[in-house]
């Protein structure tokens, strides 16, 4: 799977405003910026994420994934201390 099919997937599902994939072809990590995030546990972050790439999942297109959700406020702050 490529990462661009990931994002598209995941921009079509949620609404985020950025969604920033890297990885090679089965492991991949996932950045997902959205105001959807607010109001969520981690949990529940992660299950909406996981949830429009279950398919892929299933079917071993994707084996593993690490994901990191973000309001945009936090993905403001995280970029700023880490140098971004």
């Amino acid at each position: 799977m490529e990462n661009n099919e990931i994002k598209d997937v995941l921009m079509q599902a949620l609404a985020l405003d950025e969604v920033h994939v890297s990885g090679d072809g089965s492991h991949f990590q996932v950045i997902v910026v959205g105001d959807v995030f607010k109001e969520m546990s981690r949990v529940k972050q992660q299950q909406a994420v996981y949830g429009p790439l279950m398919e892929y999942i299933a079917d071993n297109r994707i084996h593993a994934l690490s994901i990191k959700a973000y309001t945009p406020e936090e993905w403001l702050r995280d970029r700023k201390l880490n140098g971004f």
